[in-house]
């Protein structure tokens, strides 16, 4: 896929998915998900305040299912039963603490949890790139170690295959492109890249490390002399730590003038994520992320 509109048109042609939006007193989170209503791609619950909610829906002038909830734990406890139960597709997160979000979603009783690390998975779309890019985690793991890359990577995949990708070139990003001990997370990238070769990290192409230029530019990797199938192509980007990720993507918001849709995967269902900064196309971006992969 290309851009946003393309991601948007896939949702559409889906089955209407139902999304329980948990912590709905958050306005912005209830404009995300009025677009997506609008846009045929969800069928929406609201679970919160009931006051605040109907406040919030006056303002988008709509008028969704609400669930009343005393508080956030409460919230979050009952959306997610709703998902385990087979009531609802998918989760969003609203004006709820992440961490009281995943204490519900892995709850062993009933809670969404499976074997596999939770990561947040980015998709930015600028304009002068001509194509979606991945960016992760920048959200959930603040510095993952060499397993936790590889199932970062494999969570990322399922994202990008959603996207129409079928073998994503996968780029471990460092500041330079050689191995050097003193930064460990180039190190890291070249294990990676050999674990690929060796058939360990499948369905996808793995090299590292590049710099951010030669991973998305063809030219400045020609320049460079990199020879690599992922150099100048690269469909993910795999950041060292979570601090990366975030300036990453907010750069590429603020500073080129991009689009950002995020989702939390590696529990049963996505988790839909929106800030407050976002606009209109990024927080329908995002609803739609999350229906193509739930």
């Amino acid at each position: 896929m290309r851009n946003f509109k393309e991601l948007i048109k896939k949702a559409k042609i889906m089955k209407k998915k139902n999304l329980v939006l948990i912590g709905a007193e958050d306005i912005e989170a209830v404009k995300a998900i009025s677009y997506a209503y609008e846009e045929g791609i969800i069928s929406p619950v609201l679970i919160g305040n009931k006051e605040k909610i109907q406040n919030n829906l006056k303002i988008v002038n709509k008028d969704f299912d609400i669930i009343e909830a005393e508080n956030s734990q409460q919230a979050a406890q009952i959306g997610v039963r709703l998902v385990s139960s087979g009531a609802a597709d998918l989760i969003m997160k609203g004006k709820i603490k992440t961490s009281e979000l995943l204490k519900a979603i892995l709850n062993k009783e009933w809670g969404l949890r499976n074997e596999n690390l939770l990561s947040h998975v980015a998709v930015l779309d600028i304009q002068n790139l001509n194509r979606l890019i991945i960016i992760t985690d920048g959200g959930m793991v603040i510095k993952p170690d060499l397993n936790q890359k590889v199932q970062i990577i494999n969570n990322a995949l399922k994202v990008a295959n959603s996207l129409d990708i079928e073998i994503p070139k996968v780029a471990v990003l460092g500041a330079v492109e050689v191995v050097n001990p003193d930064m460990p997370e180039t190190e890291d990238a070249a294990i990676l890249t050999q674990m690929n070769k060796r058939g360990q990290i499948k369905d996808c192409i793995v090299d590292g490390p590049l710099a951010l230029d030669n991973a998305i530019n063809e030219e400045a990797a020609s320049i460079k002399e990199i020879k690599s199938p992922v150099a100048g192509k690269a469909d993910i980007l795999l950041v060292p730590d979570i601090h990366s990720g975030n300036f990453l993507g907010k750069a590429a918001v603020y500073m080129a003038n991009g689009n950002i849709a995020g989702i939390i995967i590696g529990a049963k269902v996505p988790v839909v994520l929106v800030s407050r900064a976002d606009n209109a196309q990024s927080k329908l971006a995002s609803v739609a992320l999350g229906v193509i992969n739930s």
